[in-house]
């Protein structure tokens, strides 16, 4: 699998592309409080579910400030610009992009003016009626190229004809399909929507009274609420609009909830300190392992995890089989989107910088090697010769989610269907190909089992094809909006769709 981020199990070739994560949207109201920092060290905590660009938007009652750029989170704040956000309130976001390309111009949050004040607008998740809403946008706001840019034209253009902005998303968010945590905001007020169908998480937090104010923080996680010392309150139910600001937090209800929480965010996407829906991720990819080791048993030496994502299952797989586990790969933590890009020459010579093993620990020995999924192959192919090349007897890949078949259109950027392996290859001819001595995947019930979630309240569409919405594949696309109107002037779109 290919991820960019730290945490996860990395490609050995830096550039093969597996799924990216969702975009991480933070937002806190907090009179007294340090509201720039409070969310800086949010978006920090969510760092791993967007690492292109990061932003934030600040409000001290008369006007709105919005900083961002591209970069992480750290590469694009330092303390002198955080000083310079003062307010009662901020939203924050950190992005990785499915739809529009990584510019700066596509990063968020979004601001607009409205009427007699501003709007800003955070965005994770992705939209399935992007055309059907950019063609309701005002003649002069035409040229959006992203659906967040097209919600909140639209939100911007409700207020413009004497909605409050709380009316305005009402009046809107019906309309909308497809995936939503949306954090956004006017000079005084904090707003947090999440789709009705629940599909990326959303938790609302309420600060100590450490400074004598205390607030209220809305979060993609809990464990950026654990971050910021807030207490977790509950999560957003889906359908639900919270409306925060110095009268306290009022809820409005604009659909009522269909739940379909993605179980991917159990697998992969959400850190293993968070809980989602009363779950925590660990704990479920813990029992994961457990459940992989007892449906897919082999006689071994070791169990070594794919560090970081294949830790959990593999310590899991390790205590039901009773194989010891071992660190077996060194992952280097620092390779990142801004490191200097081999050439072809230099790729061909196999620099290994994101994973290398221990040989000591491998060598002479059968390994069962615990990752969190396959998409493409490419990255399980090399490493498992790259164990073999340090001196592993056999090698039995052992996987912690089953065969992703089909494409995300809810905020994850996976492969096309003709890219991933499993909806192209059977098991064994995947281990044939990755040159396994043995490959298997955990059932579908079993993961679901372990997240402790019914089955009817989860998505499981890259899994199973059965989508909670139903989407037009030919009306989906990162650059759709893009290829109507233009790449955004003085952008240019990466090689290979990054």
């Amino acid at each position: 699998m290919s991820f960019s981020d730290g945490r996860l199990s990395m490609d050995l070739d830096p550039l093969e592309r597996g799924p990216q994560d969702a975009c991480g949207v933070f937002g806190v109201w907090a009179p007294g409080e340090e509201v720039s920092k409070l969310t800086y060290f949010g978006l920090y905590a969510l760092q791993h579910r967007g690492q292109e660009s990061a932003g934030i938007a600040t409000s001290d009652g008369e006007r709105i400030v919005v900083y961002k750029d591209m970069g992480l989170v750290s590469q694009v704040f330092n303390e002198a610009t955080l000083d310079s956000l003062r307010g009662h309130l901020a939203i924050g976001h950190c992005r990785y992009s499915t739809t529009g390309s990584p510019v700066w111009e596509n990063a968020q949050p979004t601001f607009y003016t409205a009427r007699e004040g501003g709007l800003a607008l955070g965005h994770n998740g992705n939209l399935i009626n992007t055309p059907e809403l950019a063609a309701a946008l005002p003649e002069q706001r035409g040229g959006a190229t992203t659906d967040t840019e097209v919600l909140t034209h639209l939100l911007a253009a409700k207020v413009r004809e004497g909605l409050r902005l709380e009316d305005a998303a009402l009046e809107l968010l019906p309309q909308v399909k497809g995936a939503f945590s949306l954090v956004f905001m006017d000079e005084d007020t904090l707003y947090a929507a999440r789709d009705p169908q629940g599909i990326r998480p959303f938790v609302l937090g309420r600060l100590g009274e450490t400074s004598g104010a205390g607030g209220w923080v809305v979060a993609s996680e809990t464990a950026a609420l654990d971050i910021v010392g807030a207490e977790v309150v509950r999560e957003i139910e889906p359908g639900e609009l919270l409306v925060i600001d110095g009268d306290g937090v009022r809820s409005r209800r604009f659909a009522p909830a269909r739940r379909k929480g993605c179980l991917f965010e159990y697998v992969y996407l959400a850190r293993p300190d968070t809980t989602i829906n009363g779950r925590n991720v660990n704990s479920t990819r813990v029992e994961v392992g457990r459940r992989l080791a007892r449906q897919h048993p082999v006689d071994a030496d070791l169990v070594i995890p794919v560090p970081e994502s294949g830790t959990p299952a593999a310590v899991g797989y390790a205590e039901a089989s009773g194989i010891p586990f071992a660190q077996g790969l060194v992952k280097n933590s620092y390779v990142g989107r801004t490191f200097i890009q081999p050439s072809q020459t230099l790729r061909q010579l196999g620099i290994r910088l994101k994973l290398n093993p221990l040989r000591e620990v491998i060598e002479g020995r059968r390994l069962v090697v615990v990752d969190d999924s396959i998409v493409r192959g490419n990255t399980q192919r090399a490493l498992v010769r790259m164990l073999r090349d340090a001196g592993a007897a056999e090698v039995h890949v052992r996987i912690s989610s089953p065969p992703v078949l089909w494409p995300c259109y809810y905020g994850i950027d996976f492969a096309t269907r003709a890219e991933l392996i499993a909806a192209n290859l059977s098991v064994d001819e995947i281990a044939e190909s990755v040159n396994a001595d043995s490959l298997a995947y955990v059932d579908l019930d079993e993961l679901i089992a372990a997240s402790e979630q019914p089955k009817e309240r989860l998505c499981r569409a890259c899994f199973d094809g059965v989508y909670p919405l139903e989407v037009d594949a030919d009306s989906q696309g990162k650059y759709l909006l893009e290829k109507s109107c233009g790449t955004p002037e003085g952008s240019t779109v990466a090689a290979g769709g990054h």
